[in-house]
């Protein structure tokens, strides 16, 4: 039987551990190729996990193990769709797996969203990680108040970048642009705004609790956003210790109030609850935030949501950064949902519409299969479903042949289209080059954070490519 070939675009956390399951499934016969429109892998663990999170990025030592194994190949600085049609990487493949994430952001379509000084948190994100996008991104530090929106991990994960001292973040990753704007910044006060009540929060307890380890700064919560809402009470009353640990990490933080909050050359982070943005308002640029405080109700189906009322208030603040979600991105040559921002599928098959039939060969992993949810691990049983259903369709013959038989003719193929490609090998200079530059100064590494130098970095590689 010929080797199966499969083609895997996006090397994220989904894309990599959809290779580990192909290339560790029983004695399969496979061979897996890995595109990213980067030259670097890895994904969000790269670009969008926070640099003091280290311990969460060291899952970058089980990619490297995947990438180790027979049959893997890895495309960087390729963008499928344009240096490679869609149409034409089918061609080379029995199936294509697309695990290309959700890059764009959540609109909260209220008036002055894009005013100078509100930024979208994929922004703020890459910027602060180095990704290449994102190098010549202006944040404006020197704001005294900031207004997070958003009652997730990136808030706060964003919210708590803002926060730190030099100090500790001269000892990450973060971007030397980054480091410099982050360790001089003005900011004084980080507000973070959530529609509902703490029970809704979509943060998780470890996030929450972590804030307190923070030097210098001080969590503040309003003890009236605590009061329960019929909501909470319940939940608590049905024994649900997760949320009951997330409201006993809050009322520390409605404690901390008392003693010393706001001190000299300290930062003070408020946590509201119950407050729905209006409108950034600002003549020019951001001035502040206009908010009205909720109320939870349920409709007539018993699903709650939070409605403003009469009762606002505009927040001073000079920047706002938009935490309120991401949708995924079409991707030319496969249908697209734009209601749920993801690529139709079903159990990862995609599929030519909503309800529609499965188009063979192509599969989808991650967040433009299921939306921006969960953690880096749940993309690991994302992937194991998505695989699971590859395999079925492989047994069953409902796979498509290459219509190029030569598994070596997409290297020829990308030296002439992409000549500047990288390989794994051209990846592993670029890393070893970080480290050695971060390796004098007490950090992980340095990351280039321009295409043309990550291409400089990956150095001799790149000649053998386009040679």
């Amino acid at each position: 039987m010929t080797p199966l070939r499969v083609a895997i675009v996006g090397s994220g956390p989904a894309g990599f551990y959809a290779a580990d399951q192909l290339l560790a499934a029983g004695e399969l016969d496979a061979t897996v190729d890995v595109f990213d429109r980067l030259p670097t892998p890895w994904g969000l663990v790269r670009a969008g996990v926070s640099p003091d999170h280290p311990k969460i990025k060291a899952v970058a030592g089980r990619y490297e193990k995947t990438a180790a194994r027979d049959g893997f190949r890895f495309f960087g600085n390729v963008d499928v769709g344009r240096d490679v049609p869609v149409e034409e990487l089918r061609a080379h493949y029995h199936a294509v797996i697309y695990a290309v994430g959700a890059s764009a952001d959540r609109s909260m379509g209220i008036p002055g969203e894009e005013l100078p000084g509100s930024h979208s948190a994929s922004h703020v994100v890459g910027w602060y990680n180095g990704h290449p996008d994102f190098a010549d991104h202006q944040l404006d530090l020197a704001a005294t108040t900031a207004v997070v929106i958003g009652n997730g991990n990136v808030a706060i994960d964003v919210a708590r970048m803002l926060s730190q001292p030099r100090e500790t973040l001269a000892r990450t990753d973060v971007a030397d642009h980054a480091l410099d704007a982050l360790g001089s910044s003005s900011i004084e006060q980080v507000v973070v705004l959530g529609r509902r009540g703490p029970a809704h929060a979509a943060f998780t307890t470890p996030g929450l609790i972590e804030l307190s380890t923070v030097d210098g700064l001080d969590v503040l919560v309003d003890p009236a956003d605590l009061q329960p809402d019929g909501t909470s009470e319940s939940a608590v009353a049905a024994d649900d210790p997760l949320l009951a640990t997330k409201l006993a990490a809050l009322r520390c933080y409605v404690a901390s109030e008392s003693h010393g909050a706001g001190g000299p050359g300290r930062r003070r982070m408020t946590l509201r609850f119950f407050a729905a943005p209006l409108e950034i308002v600002g003549d020019g640029r951001v001035e502040g935030v206009r908010v009205a405080r909720t109320a939870i109700v349920a409709d007539d189906d018993g699903r709650l949501r939070a409605v403003a009322t009469e009762q606002e208030e505009t927040i001073p603040c000079q920047l706002v950064v938009r935490a309120v979600g991401y949708r995924g991105r079409p991707l030319p040559g496969l249908p697209f949902d734009e209601r749920s921002a993801t690529i139709p599928n079903v159990r990862g098959r995609v599929v030519d519409g909503p309800g529609g039939a499965p188009l063979p060969g192509d599969y989808v992993s991650g967040w433009i299969k299921r939306g921006p949810s969960g953690v880096i691990g749940t993309s690991r049983k994302d992937s194991q479903e998505t695989v699971d259903a590859l395999l079925e369709d492989l047994a069953a013959g409902k796979l498509p042949d290459p219509s190029v038989e030569d598994a070596d003719a997409i290297v020829r193929l990308l030296a002439e289209r992409a000549p500047e490609h990288v390989t794994y090998a051209g990846w592993q200079a670029i890393d070893a080059a970080e480290r050695a530059a971060g390796e004098p100064l007490g950090r992980p590494r340095v990351k280039f954070v321009r295409t043309r130098h990550l291409l400089d970095a990956a150095g001799r590689e790149l000649t053998r490519n386009s040679g």
